[in-house]
């Protein structure tokens, strides 16, 4: 599995917490985040990795930023994303059976490391249910393809 990881000044040190996490499970890290403390603008992040997910290059991304908001609105403005921002585990494992989210983000002010980490664990366990939750991602494609 490849998961593209991305995240601006302020969630730096939750990244690297979070890309060593993954890393340690065997799981390959695309990291696409900024790497220095310096000020930067979330949007390029979140852009630039829910292109290599729609793509391929990744299978899924984790996003993150202050609260998670900013950077997964930015990741959701590209065709083909739903990413979801996520402070507990159950939303996060619900998400992924319910919405097949391919991208996960939550916010480096708002949650601790093991939170963090806890949340990451139950997406990434979780598959996507189908059935009658296959028929609202539909959906959700047409309005896409309609905007």
């Amino acid at each position: 599995m490849k998961i593209v990881i991305g995240n601006d000044h302020v969630a730096l040190e939750m990244k690297l917490q979070i890309k060593e996490y993954l890393e340690q499970k065997g799981i390959e890290v695309i990291d696409v985040g900024t790497d220095s403390p310096e000020r930067c603008d979330y949007p390029v992040y979140g852009e630039k990795a829910a292109k290599m997910v729609v793509s391929g290059e990744a299978d899924c991304g984790i996003l993150i930023c202050g609260t998670g908001i900013g950077i997964s609105l930015s990741a959701n403005k590209v065709n083909g994303i739903r990413a979801c921002v996520c402070s507990e585990p159950y939303s996060a494992r619900l998400s992924k059976q319910h919405n097949n989210t391919n991208i996960l983000a939550f916010g480096a002010r708002v949650i601790g490391i093991e939170l963090a980490k806890m949340i990451v664990d139950e997406w990434l366990n979780a598959s996507f249910e189908g059935g009658r939750h296959q028929r609202r991602i539909d959906m959700l494609n047409e309005i896409e393809k309609r905007n």
